[in-house]
């Protein structure tokens, strides 16, 4: 081949094809790589093109440098609606560029430049000198520099420019662009703006699609005809739209022009392609373990670990070797830190674990860390043992600032991934100390994501006791119990060493096992797009906390004891005489005993059995005193749980209340809140609604409520495929009025309640028996409503039904990004235990995947704030299907819409639903007035 090629590669194309294309992976650190190792086999692809005779001779990987271009300062709104990337995919950028570049292949960007643009300046520039130029790409707005071979203003005779779609393996050349929007390469723009673009943000005339726009260029031309000839076109909407838009038409002209006129970064001469270098390209590959890939180039195929799937032979050779407790050393002095954290550095893979003097991470003070790097390579760095206090001297330690001085840029360094179980809480600790941990992982939320509804509770002594066959050093036996329990500061440091880096070093081996299992057990989608990128933002959350008004709270607890009072005479009245109304014992005595009623229920105890129940049923028979207790009860509980704790639970240091949230709080994925609980509060009760009044915003600002409206009945719609709750879905309809309709025949205040009811009630897998309970019907009729519901609905019964078959065959239920939920009773020969394991199954699969959508928007929420230039709004709260923020008073308007246009497309791009996601905000100076 003597005439020359440039083949320019649309870098971002590449880079999200091969995102998407793959399953998430990781390298031999523990890195996200998926989208590297696609982008690498299918830029390896191309390079071997070399030879062909439509091959390239000259070759460039063309990147966007920034999201801001010149295009924003035209239009502000441009590119304002796209999502951030995929939390996953963002720290996999520099190493394509470092992929880029192991090819020998220039990576070029340019600030202020789109890749669009620079690809046309190479076009342009090629073309003048006589080269051909094939465009890898098949984005629309490339296809404006389309050219056939010719002669060049200059002269020149070249080989012109087409596209090629490697997805498809086709050309792209003026006829494709002609057969898809009407018009040549040259109008390709002026259709484009009069159609606009939604994924660029690109206004254009509104009303006017891809058959309209090229139908009026065909026929007036190009753009600035059309608009001079509007006004004299037929009246209709049509031409008002025209008359009123032109000016937002021509600028959209002006943004789908690509710039073809700046300096090119680096001489065309310089893209020369010389073929695929063994060096750097074998060093990238050993350095991510891509095995397959090093086999073409000659290297070896016995690296640790690959995007292959992984197997236990990952794991250190002595993965297995008994625990050392004794091998364990105590770190004094910054020499030995410096050596730790040398090694780490090289190891790439380091388990890290904090000791302090408290549960609550936004308070508990650091005593010390532990780092391990292998089987019994483990260490512990003593910070704040001792003092006049705690012990009669300070023992010998590395100095508390300059040992974080060390700390911190290891936790931060790309490229040592950090192991620890339950990462939020270390996370939050040293956040206090300015230091951030990335990358991670993480082996309680890894634990979790294996084997959610198994019967143990992820804790790291039993992960060791059950994976490892290994029983850790109880806390109770290094610390005591009781009045005479010591705080980790007062334990001696050989005991401390012992029991600190015993963690470090357990967690490093649960990482060996749970990292190769991920792919195994086909939950790597779960733990790296949903769970693991959640944890630094559930930290930040609790760091945060949210104000509450300490008068009001008080207020409001008086209120609730003269309540309790009152509810106490009036149940002593109905009774025939007092009682303690809070003990169980008397009240049974009270009811069956001295009232004589029916249906007493004794206990192992003896006692009669007064639970909710219970009391409820006697309610329901009119009895006044269980109807006066069960609302003592709940006033009591509010009293206690909420008006009271919260009070005591207000961090002196910050004002605020913190809640902690557990990342494996539910078995079908959802978030629990305590310390308070936040979740529990009653959202439909006047009592409820004056509780969260007491949740305030500071000065200056407000609360904003956004809230998921009926999303576990939306996603039943799309997972049971049930046309018509769809399509009410997609027209805004009332599902409760529809679903009257359908079982009563008739819409009215009481129908809609009664089908309110059975929507949900049907989705938790509720008996005759249950609904019965609900609706105030006999089980009979319940099963009347069941029959007809799944006759109007067959979809609902088929998902049903193919839930329960599905779970009894594997054992457990999926959402719709893979999240598994196990359900060990669901044969069981009890009947309570599987009729319960079925209704729980029935529902998993819809509220985990409404748990990980809600997830999913959580972690994409404060990048698409600052990038909308609203850093100053702040995620406090989640509740079920809520998210409470707290922002200036000015900025209400512009949060609204990235929030809902977040939470709306959380979903996207790994789950298409086929009903839209409805998101209803509030906003008040209070958390009850924001609802």
């Amino acid at each position: 081949m003597t005439a020359n090629h440039l083949y320019l590669v649309d870098g971002s194309g590449y880079i999200f094809r091969a995102y998407h294309r793959l399953p998430p992976l990781t390298n031999i650190r523990g890195e996200p790589v998926g989208a590297v190792y696609g982008y690498t086999t299918m830029l390896w692809k191309l390079a071997e093109a070399l030879h062909r005779e439509d091959g390239p001779t000259h070759m460039a990987v063309i990147l966007d440098a920034s999201s801001k271009t010149f295009r924003n300062e035209m239009y502000d709104q441009y590119k304002a609606h796209r999502p951030p990337p995929p939390e996953d995919l963002v720290p996999q950028f520099p190493m394509i560029r470092d992929a880029t570049r192991a090819f020998s292949i220039p990576c070029i960007e340019t600030i202020g430049l789109e890749a669009d643009d620079i690809i046309a300046c190479y076009a342009k520039a090629a073309l003048a000198k006589g080269w051909s130029v094939t465009i890898v790409s098949s984005d629309k707005d490339l296809m404006q520099l389309i050219e056939i071979p010719g002669v060049g203003a200059g002269g020149v005779a070249h080989g012109g420019i087409d596209l090629l779609d490697t997805m498809n393996n086709r050309r792209i050349g003026p006829d494709y662009v002609v057969e898809k929007f009407g018009v040549g390469p040259a109008h390709l723009g002026d259709v484009l703006a009069l159609m606009g673009d939604s994924v660029d943000n690109v206004p254009g005339v509104p009303g006017v699609g891809p058959k309209t726009a090229s139908k009026l260029i065909v026929e007036y031309g190009d753009l600035d005809a059309v608009l001079a000839a509007a006004v004299a076109m037929k009246p209709g909407k049509l031409r008002d739209n025209l008359i009123e838009h032109a000016d937002m038409a021509r600028l959209s002209r002006a943004l789908v022009t690509l710039k073809d006129d700046c300096d090119l970064p680096e001489p065309l001469d310089d893209l020369l392609l010389m073929g695929i270098p063994e060096e750097p390209l074998r060093a990238f590959l050993e350095h991510h373990g891509f095995r397959s890939l090093l086999a073409k180039v000659g290297g070896t195929t016995a690296l640790p670990a690959s995007v292959a799937p992984a197997s236990s032979a990952d794991a250190p050779a002595d993965a297995e070797a008994p625990f050392d407790l004794d091998a364990y050393e105590c770190v004094t002095t910054l020499e030995k830190l410096d050596v730790w954290i040398a090694e780490a550095t090289l190891a790439g893979l380091v388990a890290f674990d904090t000791e302090t003097d408290g549960l609550d991470a936004t308070q508990a003070r650091l005593i010390g860390f532990s780092l391990a790097t292998g089987p019994n390579r483990a260490c512990y760095v003593p910070l704040a043992h001792g003092g006049a206090d705690l012990l009669s001297e300070v023992p010998h330690q590395v100095p508390f600032d300059a040992a974080l001085d060390r700390l911190r840029p290891l936790l931060a360094d790309p490229s040592v991934l950090k192991v620890a179980h339950n990462a939020k809480y270390d996370m939050t600790i040293v956040a206090r100390h300015e230091i951030t941990v990335s990358p991670y992982d993480d082996t309680l939320v890894m634990s979790f994501a294996l084997d959610a509804g198994k019967q143990f509770n992820h804790s790291m002594d039993e992960l060791s006791a059950l994976h490892l066959g290994h029983t850790p050093i109880p806390f109770s036996e290094v610390c005591g119990k009781g009045k005479s329990q010591l705080t980790f500061g007062q334990v001696p440091l050989r005991d401390a060493t012992r029991y600190a880096a015993e963690d470090a070093d357990v967690t490093l081996r649960l990482w060996h096992r749970f990292k190769p299992r991920l792919s195994r057990d086909a939950v790597t989608t779960v733990y790296e797009r949903v769970d693991r990128p959640l944890v630094p933002v559930i930290a930040r959350m609790e760091q945060h906390g949210i104000k509450v008004d300490r008068a009001a709270l008080a207020q409001l607890s008086a209120e609730f004891a003269s309540d309790m009072v009152r509810l106490e005479g009036e149940i002593h009245e109905a009774a025939g005489g007092p009682f303690q109304v809070g003990s169980t014992q008397q009240l049974g005595q009270v009811l069956f005993d001295r009232m004589g009623l029916k249906g007493g229920r004794k206990g192992k105890t003896g006692a009669y059995s007064t639970d909710a129940t219970e009391l409820e049923r006697l309610a329901g028979e009119g009895v006044d005193v269980a109807r006066k207790v069960l609302d003592w009860r709940q006033v009591s509980k509010l009293k206690s749980t909420y008006t009271d704790a919260l009070q005591a639970q207000i961090n002196p240091e910050t004002g605020r209340v913190h809640t902690s949230y557990s990342l494996i709080g539910a078995q079908t994925g959802r978030l629990s809140s305590n310390d308070p609980n936040l979740q529990n509060i009653p959202v439909r009760t006047e009592a409820g609604r004056r509780i969260r009044e007491a949740f305030v915003a500071e000065d200056g600002h407000v609360l904003l409520s956004a809230d998921y409206s009926q999303i576990e009945l939306r996603l039943a719609a799309h997972m049971a495929d049930v046309p018509a709750l769809k399509a009410a879905f997609a027209n805004g309809d009332d599902i409760h009025s529809l679903t009257a309709q359908e079982l009563f025949g008739e819409v009215n205040r009481d129908t809609r309640g009664r089908a309110k009811t059975i929507n949900f009630s049907i989705l938790y897998g509720i008996s005759r028996w249950g609904l019965a309970g609900r609706m105030g019907t006999t089980a009979d009729e319940a099963q009347v409503l069941i029959d007809r519901y799944f006759e109007r609905f067959p979809g609902i019964n088929r998902y049903i039904a193919e839930t329960l078959e599905h779970v009894r065959e594997t054992g457990f239920t999926q959402t719709l990004f893979g999240r598994k939920t196990h359900f060990t009773r669901i044969k069981s020969a009890n009947q309570a235990e599987r009729q319960g394991s079925e209704r729980a199954a029935i529902n998993a699969p819809i509220q985990g995947t409404s748990a990980d959508i809600i997830k999913r928007a959580m972690v994409r929420m404060t990048p698409a704030l600052i990038s909308a230039g609203l850093p100053a709004v702040r995620m406090l709260l989640t509740v079920h299907d809520e998210l409470v923020f707290e922002l200036p008073e000015d900025q209400v308007d512009a949060a609204a819409t990235v929030i809902r246009d977040v939470m709306a497309n959380a979903a996207a791009p790994l789950v298409k639903l086929d009903v839209p996601l409805d998101v209803e905000i509030g906003t008040g100076k209070s958390w009850g007035a924001a609802h």
